[in-house]
């Protein structure tokens, strides 16, 4: 495959100029006089300005999307797909620019970066499979001379509002699908890393997507509650806290939205006596701390059943010095810093609550010199031991490089813990046992599970979504329904009539 030049985008944000929306094929200055800094958590600098959209600049995207939905819905299957294809391409030859944006105002570290733009061109190879994903059914003379099939169609416009982790693979998730199903797509990443977002724009303008189809508009509060209270705009898509969920979910379907948000998580992995000890504490120490746990499928809480907790406790301490934390500049680096100082320093806040409270902090972030050397928004990698459910460690959500270890005396504790957590996306048993796994699987109220696998996000042929507290909405992200998630049914009941045996009948219809 030929290398293709890298759009403009990519270029002018790592020169420093403002993130301007991108309505209409085509990027487009801010007119509101408002705008946020980015930064590069690295070094605590700011490295550009983005502009934050007004309530009319979101009207000119919706405008937009609205006036370019009819023809791309009356674009056929075939010609989609063709599109799809060459937009997978694309983000394929430009992974690496994509993965720079990431590292630049993320500041995951370049194969963590690289990791989250392969799992977001899954879910677009997985879009590319739509004429197969739209096929309708059909049953033929279900009447006397009727036939009823069922056909998918678009929604129109749709939405999506996506977090700070994950500013590539996320928008993957959502527009790959609703453009697909025949959509057009408005979408607001997170202001604090959004350079990304235009830059899939430019590609996938290059790739022969029609002007308005995509479009991106950057912002606050107003850009978000305008999105949710738009009329043109049929669905949206979320992902981030459960408090703005929940408010999302609320706020949407009182104006007549279909809405998917997923929230927050407080994953756990539970480890039982007959556990590998070197696996389970290899992998826990992988989940929780890769991204600096700003993710919403990482292990944040080990349940250690019975007396595995003291070998396991050793097991990743001892793996922890070797961690090597530094800016995604240093190729050797396998954790980066936190998306912001703000941030960094509340997750630092549970190293004092947490001991404070009667747990055990075997290892403090805060002694690594990147986090005391006042540039950077660095954490060390943290260990806290013999947590409680009372703690504020544990009740909340910390998304940082900080792993909680419990301790419980048996299986039937372990479920009860995971069960009494408003939190149910993701978990994880860690067992020799098919039989105690099996049960696992069967037992535990939460949407996504790993059998020795630590972050069970399930491949783009299947869906992604928790329960509980972390989902507001019927239908799970990306995959099967994702699909269904951007279109609507309609039945047809179809028959050729015979004049001869037409009759006035004000019965009800019946079938045989």
């Amino acid at each position: 495959m030929t290398h293709v030049a890298e759009p403009p985008a990519a270029a002018e944000a790592r020169t420093g100029e403002r993130v301007n929306h991108w309505i209409n094929g085509q990027r487009v200055p801010g007119t509101s006089g408002r705008s946020g800094p980015v930064y590069n958590p690295a070094t605590g600098e700011i490295a550009r300005e983005v502009d934050f959209a007004s309530v009319e600049e979101v009207n000119a995207a919706v405008a937009a999307a609205k006036a370019a939905f009819p023809a791309w819905r009356a674009t056929s299957i075939s010609k989609r797909t063709e599109i799809l294809f060459r937009i997978r391409n694309l983000v394929e030859v430009h992974r690496k620019e994509i993965a720079a944006h990431l590292t630049a105002e993320h500041g995951k570290v370049p194969s963590d970066a690289q990791g989250e733009v392969a799992r977001g061109l899954e879910n677009l190879e997985f879009a590319t499979g739509i004429p197969h994903l739209l096929k309708g059914g059909f049953s033929e003379q279900v009447s006397t001379g009727i036939d009823v099939y069922q056909i998918r169609q678009p929604l129109g416009v749709v939405a999506g509002i996506t977090p700070f982790n994950f500013p590539a693979m996320v928008p993957m998730w959502m527009f790959g699908n609703a453009i697909a199903c025949g959509n057009t797509f408005i979408l607001k990443p997170s202001e604090k890393d959004p350079s990304a977002s235009v830059y899939m724009a430019e590609l996938l303008k290059e790739a022969g997507l029609p002007d308005g189809v995509f479009n991106v508009v950057h912002g606050d509060k107003v850009a978000v509650d305008r999105i949710l209270e738009h009329p043109d705009i049929a669905a949206v898509s979320f992902v981030g806290s459960t408090p703005i969920a929940r408010y999302i979910y609320e706020a949407g379907t009182k104006a007549g939205k279909r809405v998917q948000a997923l929230g927050g998580a407080k994953n756990h992995m539970v480890v039982l006596p007959d556990a590998d000890i070197g696996m389970a504490a290899d992998a826990a120490v992988s989940a929780a701390y890769g991204s600096a746990g700003e993710r919403c499928m990482a292990i944040s809480v080990v349940v250690a059943v019975g007396d595995v907790a003291d070998p396991l406790v050793a097991a990743i301490k001892e793996r922890l010095p070797r961690i090597k934390v530094g800016p995604g500049s240093d190729t050797t680096a396998e954790m980066g810093p936190l998306i912001t100082r703000e941030h960094r320093d509340k997750v630092a806040t549970y190293l004092e609550s947490g001991p404070a409270q009667g747990a055990d902090l075997v290892v403090d972030g805060r002694q690594h010199p990147l986090f005391a050397d006042g540039k950077g928004f660095f954490l060390g990698v943290s260990l806290l031991d013999r947590v409680t459910p009372e703690m504020d460690c544990y009740r909340n959500e910390i998304f940082g490089p900080v792993l909680e270890v419990m301790r419980v005396p048996t299986y039937a504790d372990a479920m009860r813990v995971i069960d009494e957590n408003p939190y149910a996306n993701g978990t994880a048993i860690f067992t020799r046992d098919g039989g105690a796994a099996r049960q696992f699987q069967f037992d535990v109220n939460v949407g996504m599970v790993g059998i020795n696998v630590p972050i069970p996000v399930p491949v783009a042929y299947y869906s992604f979504g928790g329960w509980k507290a972390s989902l507001f909405g019927d239908l799970h992200m990306y995959g099967p329904e994702g699909v269904q998630f951007y279109t609507r049914a309609k039945v047809v009941t179809s028959r050729w009539p015979d004049p001869s045996t037409s009759k006035v009948d004000l019965g009800f219809p019946r079938t045989r």
